[in-house]
């Protein structure tokens, strides 16, 4: 599997690692006994570009509420994670932003997603100028990119994962 990459509003690039990648596909609500799941983007900045790499997501912890349409995060799990990487990495491994999945096949955000985004772009602490939000769909994936100081959530991209024939797809769209 190819890790998809997407290009960014400032022209740079945005790839999501192939582990990263094979946990979000994990997750994929594609019968209708699993319910949503969700956590972090985390990652680094390429240094002296404006690239991006996301190389692990975190996973449901225990504390999170998952339901068939819905995901509450429990902060504090998903925060000693961060803090536990940034640590690890010597301050190179960061929150890039969140994810989560959908139980339709390209997925789109949801009013209360929206309104989510934008209060975690007023009031999260964060490097770079931008968050990034993963919606796992059951055919796709899409990624939205938001900045700082904005109000607007502009989709970057999209990677189906599966086909028609439900054959996994290796080429990011």
């Amino acid at each position: 599997m190819r890790p998809p990459i997407f290009t960014k509003a400032d022209g740079g690039k945005l790839e999501i690692g192939t582990y990263a990648l094979t946990r979000l596909f994990y997750f994929v609500q594609d019968t209708p006994n699993k319910n949503e799941a969700g956590g972090l983007l985390l990652g680094r900045h390429i240094v002296d570009s404006t690239d991006i790499v996301v190389d692990e997501v975190t996973v449901p912890e225990p504390g999170d509420i998952r339901r068939r349409y819905g995901f509450y995060r429990a902060r504090r799990r998903h925060q000693a994670i961060i803090d536990r990487r940034w640590r690890e990495s010597g301050g190179t491994c960061v929150y890039l932003g969140e994810w989560h999945t959908h139980p339709e096949d390209h997925p789109t955000p949801s009013d209360v997603d929206q309104r989510d985004w934008k209060r975690k772009l007023r009031d999260d602490i964060f490097d770079g100028d931008y968050l990034y939000f993963v919606i796992v769909g059951k055919r796709s994936l899409r990624i939205w990119e938001a900045a700082k100081r904005g109000s607007h959530c502009m989709l970057i991209g999209e990677h189906c994962h599966f086909g028609a024939d439900g054959v996994e797809n290796d080429n990011p769209t």
